[in-house]
C-alpha cells in the first residue's frame, strides 16, 4: 500500500532535479529526494527493465529504496526513468508514475510523461509544455530580491547575462564569447548601466575569462563557481531589467522567459533541429529575441508548471 508521500527521483544533474523538484513542491505533499544512478551494465540500458533491476542500486541506495512506496513518484532523465518504471510495476499501477523529458522508450510504461513541444512526443498520457518546468513565479523573485539587495544599487539597466556550455550542435567557445562580450560591451557604451554574469556548470573556463576581460571596466558582476562565493542566480533573474541567455539551455531559456522581462539570445550557428523549433516558439510568442532587436512590450510571462502540476493531479485522482 501506497502513502501519501511524493518520491522525487533524479540523477546529479541540476537541470533534473530543478524540474523534478519544481513540480514535485506544487503538489504540496511531502518530499523525499532521492538522487540516484543506476550501476553499469543498468545504465547501459535504462530505462529499459532488465532482471534484478533493484540491484541497479548500490547496496546502500538499496536500504533508501524502501517501502512504504510513495503514492506519487517523479523522475527526470533517463537513468530516473529506469526507477520510475520499476515502482510503477512493483506496486502493481498503486504508485503512480510520472516522467519528465523523453524516457526513449514506449510511453505506456508510465501514467504520465512530461516532454517539451519541440520534443514531439504523442500519446495520451503526455503533456507538452513550451519550455521546462521549472520554480520561477512572483514569490520566488519576490525571494529573491530580498535575498539579494544588493544587486538593486547596481546601475540601470541591469542586463543579467546567463551561460551555458557546448553541446551537440551549439558551439560555445571562445570566439563565440568573444562576439558575445564586444556586444554586451557595445551596448553599455551606449546607455551605460551595469552587466550581471552567471556561469553554469557546464561553461568552460575560457568563455567566463574572455567575458570577464572585454567587460573588465564595467559594472556588474561576474559569477563562475564557489570561489566566487553563492551563487547570485536568482538574484540575476530577479533584478535584471533585460536577460541575454545563450541558445543552448532549454532550461535557462525557460527560466528567464517566466521573470517578465525580455529575454533575448546570440545565435552563433544553425541550431540543432529540436532546438531550433524551441527558439522559433519562443519568438512566435514573443518571448525570444535576438541580441540586439528591441523587444516591443514586456512579455507575458512563461509559467507552465503550476498548471502541469494541476494536470497530473487530476489524472492521479480520477485514476485513484
Amino acid at each position: 500500500m501506497s502513502v501519501k508521500q511524493c518520491w522525487v527521483i533524479t540523477d546529479s544533474a541540476a537541470g533534473h532535479q530543478r524540474q523534478a523538484l519544481a513540480l514535485a513542491r506544487q503538489m504540496r505533499w511531502p518530499i523525499r529526494h532521492l538522487v540516484l544512478e543506476p550501476r553499469i551494465p543498468w545504465a547501459w540500458f535504462a530505462p529499459r527493465l532488465l532482471p534484478a533491476s533493484r540491484y541497479a542500486l548500490t547496496k546502500a541506495e538499496r536500504t533508501f529504496f524502501v517501502p512504504p512506496w510513495p503514492a506519487l513518484v517523479i523522475g527526470c532523465g533517463r537513468g530516473a526513468a529506469l526507477f520510475t518504471r520499476w515502482l510503477r510495476v512493483h506496486t502493481e499501477g498503486d504508485c503512480y508514475s510520472v516522467q519528465i523529458l523523453d524516457p526513449r522508450l514506449h510511453l505506456r510504461h508510465w501514467d504520465t510523461v512530461i516532454a517539451p513541444w519541440h520534443d514531439r512526443l504523442h500519446g495520451h498520457n503526455v503533456l507538452s509544455p513550451l519550455g521546462s518546468l521549472n520554480p520561477v513565479d512572483d514569490n520566488y523573485l519576490a525571494v529573491a530580491r530580498r535575498v539579494y539587495p544588493e544587486l538593486a544599487r547596481l546601475p540601470s539597466p541591469r542586463t543579467g547575462v546567463l551561460l551555458g556550455g557546448p553541446r551537440h550542435g551549439v558551439p560555445i567557445h571562445a570566439a563565440y564569447a568573444r562576439m558575445l562580450a564586444q556586444r554586451l560591451r557595445q551596448q553599455w557604451c551606449h546607455e551605460g548601466g551595469s552587466v550581471l554574469v552567471v556561469a553554469s556548470p557546464r561553461t568552460p573556463r575560457t568563455v567566463m575569462r574572455i567575458l570577464c576581460q572585454v567587460l573588465d571596466d564595467v559594472s556588474g558582476l561576474r559569477w563562475f563557481d564557489r570561489t566566487d562565493g553563492v551563487n547570485p542566480y536568482a538574484g540575476v533573474l530577479a533584478w535584471s531589467h533585460r536577460l541575454v541567455v545563450t541558445p543552448d539551455s532549454v532550461n535557462m531559456l525557460s527560466e528567464a522567459c517566466a521573470t517578465g522581462v525580455a529575454v533575448y539570445t546570440l545565435v552563433w550557428s544553425v541550431l540543432p533541429r529540436k532546438l531550433e523549433r524551441f527558439h522559433y516558439a519562443l519568438g512566435q510568442a514573443g518571448l525570444l529575441h535576438e541580441l540586439g532587436d528591441i523587444a516591443a512590450n514586456p512579455p507575458v510571462p512563461l509559467r507552465e508548471t503550476a498548471a502541469i502540476a494541476m494536470r497530473v493531479y487530476q489524472r492521479f485522482i480520477s485514476r485513484t
